[in-house]
């Protein structure tokens, strides 16, 4: 074990989160042990019991804290298209999803039954879902609940998809990606008063999507 640092309770807290962040992530989660926590952050168990109970709290915490940084990396901006803001959301989902493959199958199958674990979730798409309502042209309130509905719908679609082709990838990441637009543009356009994407699916887009096949089966040659 590596010689101990003196850190403030807040420091050490933010410490067993990345390291416990990086565990989960790149392990299944019944290989991950207390023990090996303790270990990677220079602590003791007993230290590491004081902050986390139990290594489903650890887990908690680890998936809050990144449930927290996709939010505020997810930007809804009216200046942009529902298309452009789609995709940025979705990616910045995707990229979560394939660095941390391991954690996001933990909380999604191995962890599914789990209160904390899914209040993160539901809370998240929860705010994902206000954001979007936000940014959408609506009529009125009749309007605002019917696409409130779809769109809480969308979002666990979406969840469901992404969580099965990480475990076994029918198609491309942008296959899914656009999948996931596609979908949710189809079931709005009949309860909102304006198209919210005229210009989907894209004009050409056979073109395009065997560049983004290329493109996408040159990033996985390479990693993440």
């Amino acid at each position: 074990m590596p010689p101990r640092q003196r850190l403030s309770p807040a420091d050490r807290r933010a410490q067993l989160l990345a390291v416990g962040a990086r565990l989960f992530a790149t392990h299944p989660y019944a290989d991950v042990l207390m023990e090996d926590v303790a270990e990677a952050a220079g602590v003791s168990r007993a230290l590491l019991y004081r902050h986390f109970p139990s290594k489903q709290a650890l887990f908690a915490a680890v998936y809050q804290q990144a449930a927290d940084q996709l939010l505020a990396e997810t930007r809804f901006d009216p200046a942009d298209s529902l298309v452009e803001q789609l995709i940025q959301g979705l990616d910045v989902h995707l990229d979560y999803f394939v660095a941390n493959r391991n954690a996001v199958l933990a909380a999604n199958r191995v962890l599914a039954g789990d209160p904390v674990i899914q209040t993160i979730m539901t809370n998240e798409l929860d705010a994902l879902r206000a954001r979007l309502l936000a940014v959408l042209p609506l009529a009125d309130e009749s309007a605002r609940e019917a696409v409130s509905g779809v769109l809480k719908s969308w979002l666990v679609f979406v969840q469901v998809l992404c969580v099965d082709w990480l475990t076994h990838e029918t198609c491309t990441r942008t296959q899914l990606r656009d999948v996931c637009i596609g979908a949710v543009l189809g079931a709005l356009r009949p309860l909102l008063t304006e198209d919210p994407a005229p210009d989907w699916p894209r004009q050409g887009s056979g073109a395009g999507a065997s560049d983004a096949r290329v493109g996408d089966r040159t990033q996985k040659s390479s990693g993440p």
